[in-house]
This record gives C-alpha cells, sequence and structure tokens, in this order.
C-alpha cells in the first residue's frame, strides 16, 4: 500500500494525513466547493473536487470519491469519522472496486453500526443493555406509544446509524414520541443517508465511559483504558478523558473485559470503541452501541498509551501483522483531557455561528499538550458541516495537571470573527463537579446558568 485516499475533511482529515507522511504514505485529499482552500487540501500531496457544498453531493457521494480514488491510482481508502465512514454499502464498494478499506468489514460495520442489531449482539456475548427497541418500522402508527411505554419513559429516540448525537432525541411522554421519531428520522437521513431510528431508555445520572478496542487477528482483540464522555451538550461530547476519574472499585475492568468480548464475538478486526452508560449511582452499566471507526476523542487515548491509533489503522490495512505492535492490555500513563473547541453561541443553545475567523491564535505545543484542526485564520466556518475550530489535548502526571494545562491553554487561545465556546470549556474545567470527576450526562443541563456565567480566574501557586 502506497497511496490512501482520505474521504473526509477538517481536522480528522489533517490527521490522517500526519500519519500518512510519518508511514511515507502518499496522501490524496478529496474536497467540496466550500473547502477548495481547505488545510486538509494544503496538506495532502494531492487533492481532487468532488461536487458543491451540501454533504450528500459531496463527502456523502460514494461515487465521487471511487471515481477521485480511481483517478489519483489511490491503493486504500481511509473515512474518518462521520460521513461514509459507517457505511457498510460504501466499505463493499471500496472492496469491489479492488481497494483497501481502512476499517472492518462491510458485514462487521453493518451488524455494529445498526444499533438494534448492535444491541442484540451485546446481549448474546452477556453484555447488559438498557431496556429499548430494535429499528423501528416505518407503519408503526398507533403502536407506537405502547412501544414507547414498554421501553420507559424517559427514553431516547435514536438513529440507528448516528453518532454525535446527531438524530437523537428525549421524549418524556407518549404524546411527544411520534413527532420525536419523525424528526429523528429527517435529521439521521439527511446526516447519514438512512433514516432508520429505535428506541432506548435513558438514565439521567449516569456516566458516559466507552473503551477503544483494536482487534488484531480474528477473536484476538485488546481493550485499551477507558475514556469518560459525561460532559455533552445535547447528546454530543464536549469534554473527555482518559483514564476516568473515580470509577468503583472493578468497573474499569469490568467495561474492558465486556467491550473486548463483545467485539471479539463478532470477529472484529481494526480500530473501534464499545460505549456504555455507567449508573453513577451503582456502578452498573450498560452497553449503549459500538462506533466501528476511529472517535473523535482518540486523542487521549494516544496520549496516555504512546500508540498513534491512526498509524495502526494504515498498517493493518496494509496487511501488517499487529500482534506484537500493541501491548495486551496497554497501559495508560499519566492523564489526558481533550476539549472540543466549536464555532457556537452556548448562551443561544449552542448554535453554530459561522463566518470567517479573522484571527485564530492557538497556544504554543509542547509540556503536554497536543492541537488537531483543520482550519486557519482567514478561514471560513461554513454552515454545511460540523463547525468544529479545535480540539485542545492536555497530558499531566495526574488528572489536576492535566486539568490546568488544558485551562492554561484556553486562555492562551484567541479567536475572533465567529463566536466560540471557550469561555464555556474553561467554565466546565473550573467547575467543583468536574474538578472532582463526579460530572454526568446531565451536567450542562443542570449547571447551565453558572456555566454560561463570567468565571473567576482559579488562584495560581
Amino acid at each position: 500500500m502506497k497511496s490512501v485516499l482520505i474521504a473526509n475533511r477538517g481536522e480528522i482529515a489533517c490527521r490522517i494525513v500526519r500519519a500518512c507522511r510519518d508511514l511515507g504514505l502518499r496522501s490524496i485529499a478529496v474536497y467540496s466547493d466550500a473547502d477548495r482552500n481547505a488545510l486538509h487540501v494544503e496538506l495532502a500531496d494531492e487533492a481532487v473536487r468532488i461536487g458543491p457544498p451540501p454533504a450528500r453531493q459531496s463527502y456523502l457521494d460514494a461515487d465521487a470519491i471511487l471515481e477521485a480514488a480511481r483517478a489519483t491510482g489511490a491503493m486504500a481508502i481511509h473515512p474518518g469519522y462521520g460521513f461514509l465512514s459507517e457505511s457498510p454499502s460504501f466499505a463493499r464498494k471500496v472492496v469491489d472496486a479492488g481497494l483497501l478499506f481502512v476499517g472492518p468489514a462491510d458485514t462487521i460495520i453493518a451488524e455494529m453500526g445498526d444499533k438494534g442489531r448492535a444491541r442484540a449482539r451485546a446481549e448474546d456475548a452477556g453484555v447488559p443493555v438498557l431496556p429499548g427497541s430494535g429499528r423501528l418500522p416505518r407503519d408503526m402508527g398507533e403502536n407506537l406509544p405502547g412501544l414507547g411505554a414498554s421501553v420507559g419513559f424517559p427514553l431516547l429516540v435514536k438513529a440507528t446509524g448516528g453518532g454525535g448525537g446527531i438524530g437523537m432525541r428525549r421524549v418524556d411522554t407518549e404524546a411527544d414520541l411520534p413527532a420525536a421519531v419523525e424528526r429523528a428520522r429527517e435529521q439521521a437521513a439527511r446526516s447519514f443517508g438512512d433514516d432508520g431510528v429505535y428506541l432506548e431508555h435513558f438514565v439521567a445520572a449516569a456516566r458516559h465511559v466507552e473503551v477503544q478496542v483494536f482487534g488484531v487477528a480474528p477473536g484476538r482483540v485488546i481493550a485499551f483504558p477507558e475514556r469518560d464522555c459525561s460532559v455533552q451538550r445535547r447528546f454530543q461530547k464536549v469534554i473527555e478523558e482518559s483514564p476516568a476519574a473515580n470509577l468503583p472499585d472493578g468497573v474499569s475492568h469490568g467495561l474492558r473485559t465486556a467491550a473486548a468480548r463483545l467485539a471479539a464475538r463478532v470477529g472484529y478486526l481494526g480500530a473501534g470503541t464499545v460505549e456504555f452508560i455507567v449508573d453513577a449511582a451503582t456502578g452498573r452499566f450498560y452497553f449503549l452501541e459500538m462506533n466501528t471507526r476511529i472517535q473523535v476523542e482518540h486523542p487521549v487515548t494516544e496520549m496516555v498509551t504512546g500508540l498513534d491509533l491512526v498509524a495502526l489503522q494504515l498498517r493493518q490495512a496494509a496487511g501488517e501483522d499487529l500482534s506484537a505492535a500493541i501491548p495486551d492490555p496497554p497501559v495508560a500513563v499519566g492523564h489526558a483531557i481533550e476539549a472540543r473547541i466549536y464555532a457556537e453561541a452556548p448562551d443561544r443553545g449552542f448554535l453554530p455561528t459561522p463566518g470567517r475567523l479573522a484571527r485564530l491564535d492557538l497556544p504554543a505545543l509542547g509540556d503536554g499538550l497536543r492541537i488537531d484542526t483543520g482550519v486557519r485564520a482567514g478561514d471560513e466556518i461554513t454552515p454545511f458541516y460540523d463547525p468544529m475550530i479545535a480540539k485542545v489535548i492536555a497530558w499531566g502526571p495526574d488528572r489536576e495537571t492535566a486539568r490546568r494545562r488544558l485551562d492554561d491553554a484556553l486562555a492562551a487561545t484567541c479567536i475572533n470573527g465567529v463566536g466560540s465556546n471557550l469561555a464555556f470549556l474553561r467554565s466546565v474545567l473550573a467547575h467543583a463537579e468536574f474538578r472532582t470527576g463526579a460530572a454526568t450526562t446531565d451536567f450542562v443541563a443542570r449547571h447551565g446558568s453558572a456555566l454560561l456565567s463570567p468565571r473567576t480566574e482559579e488562584p495560581r501557586g
């Protein structure tokens, strides 16, 4: 394998370009008209236009991406995350075209990417699941409220092929369920090209903890130190860290064991993530879903283990045996915390604030600091895609050092031209509940007004 086409954009495309460069592989970018001058286009060895700005006409156009691969002589395609990364039909088309797909087989993506089917496989593997449904038929009609009642309110309507909080709605009453299902279907269809949804019981006071896995051989899956992703707004992760703080005795081991067992049971190969809800009161955990791709928050795992997950993906796709390349189990050294900087207005319901980045000053790297970004000063944050500006990741020998380093890095960041969530992120990091490692998934909802208020600077000494 000598060349890789990156079927994505933004910071993840830039991240994959760097991994290709480190491995001596030729990187090929694709871009829509909105991204013709984007950073990932500049960094790649070659770039190909694939369509107009709307994602369905560009980054979700499998045929256009495959044509770009043929035209450039690409030998493999890395899908990144989002867009077509969890599309089994795209993975199959890549292989049928004689190319390598950097990810699991299309049959595995189909099985584990469909959240309802994945729940069934988790049950088969002895992994606890929350009450829920399978994929909802289009013609549920008057049977829908009864199904909701059997799952139990409050519940979530979730896209079967979704991720990142897209296509997800909380529902508290039977009367609100039909409209929530339709809205979730519409959003899922726009974002993933699949309007499938299912129902799942919602646990309010819970932690969202996930386990990075890597299948190195059939039946052999390595589980990494867990990540805590409990700080969310609208089911979108905002702060992630590894390892999780203050898990009850035995829960960390139980999560990793369950994740590895499930992935091995389905014959999973490559990088993936098994996500869980952990009941904050009891410590019991429940399977949520499996993401058959690299995650946005993968840098915190890389920071505490010293392993390059994207490079491992590429090496495996090239046919390398990784059995001796990953320690089993990988050990977390120190602590890492990641903050996602978005062009958005926290005081207006986190609405995106597209526009031109008149100024973007990011802190200097080093001393346990990493920054992943896909934009520069002068670039446009367009309304067509996710408005992420950068991910800032800080490592420290302990959690408090990592937290302080991250806060210092955010304080040194300057953004003009678009609104951002910088002040909100710093308020989260300074909050007593976060500082003690006790935040649950309703943290932002419970403390919203306090998190949006001007913060008092922490004493440094």
